[in-house]
């Protein structure tokens, strides 16, 4: 007989990739995934698994090289964010089925944040698509996407661990994966990606952008963080601070720890590495929790 999971899927950027290592490691050992809860690349990951078509997207991610993803980030510098989005969602857009989340073959809530109403915004009904690209707004990153009278940014913002969303039933296991834990990065030194793709290289994407946002915002040699350092570990202890505490309010069954040092924000074209990181943390977790039962 399966064992029933609810799932709960953390934000974290690039490493939300683990979460398809972590949904790949369960049902191999024969866990059966009843509901799903997620915050932007968990709700980008879970929305995906419950119309089936995770593997389609695996193979997607697993294709894409360093200069596949720099064309993907359609620079507009406005006010609201600096990357547009359109390219990237216009991807997602032919992995992603046009569907209601009420028809998804399991429960599913994706959280947002409305920016206008200062409020958490849960998903759990209405196009699965529009939920995701709500969710995954990382703010000062991407553009908000307005709805009606909300504008909804990054649901990591209120809620990146969003176990109190996920719908529960009788004799469960609660499974959260946690992709920002601050650990130690035990992965082994791997080789670079099998494609050079020019030799850009992901830092140099992040320069690049740099290199445009020196164009309008005066540089200070003094600093010692660049702007997107900053934004990233500004989100990260952010990150840190709320799932510490919804950690100590809701105690799963079985943790997956992902180190926030696995990989950089923006590093998917590391995605074949990042998916076994996080099989890889999942077998450690579930042989824990077996241990312990």
């Amino acid at each position: 007989m399966k064992k029933n999971v609810s799932l709960v899927l953390s934000s974290g950027g690039a490493r939300g990739v683990a979460h398809i290592g972590a949904i790949e490691e369960l049902e191999r050992q024969g866990y059966n995934i009843t509901s799903i809860a997620g915050t932007s690349m968990g709700a980008l990951v879970g929305g995906v698994y419950a119309t089936g078509k995770l593997p389609e997207y695996k193979e997607w991610l697993s294709s894409l090289g360093k200069l596949d993803v720099f064309k993907m980030i359609d620079l507009t510098f406005s006010t609201s964010g600096l990357v547009k989005g359109d390219r990237i969602f216009n991807e997602m857009r032919k992995l992603v089925p046009d569907m209601n989340i009420e028809d998804l073959k399991i429960p599913f809530a994706a959280v947002a944040t409305d920016i206008i109403n200062k409020k958490e915004i849960v998903f759990t009904q209405g196009n699965l698509f529009e939920a995701i690209r709500a969710s995954i707004s990382i703010p000062s990153v991407f553009t908000p996407m307005q709805k009606d009278n909300l504008l909804l940014i990054d649901g990591g913002v209120i809620n990146p661990m969003p176990v109190n969303r996920v719908k529960r039933s009788e004799n469960d296991i609660l499974v959260i994966v946690n992709v920002n834990a601050f650990i130690p990065d035990d992965k082994p030194n791997a080789p670079e990606p099998k494609e050079k793709k020019n030799g850009l290289m992901s830092s140099e994407i992040l320069k690049g952008l740099q290199n445009k946002l020196a164009e309008i915002i005066p540089k200070n040699k003094k600093e010692k963080l660049g702007y997107f350092n900053l934004i990233t570990e500004t989100i990260g202890l952010m990150l840190f601070q709320i799932s510490t505490l919804t950690l100590q309010n809701y105690q799963p069954d079985v943790l997956i720890n992902i180190s926030r040092y696995a990989c950089g924000n923006y590093d998917f074209y590391k995605a074949e590495e990042i998916i076994e990181i996080g099989k890889k943390a999942t077998r450690g977790a579930i042989n824990k929790f077996v241990d312990k039962n």
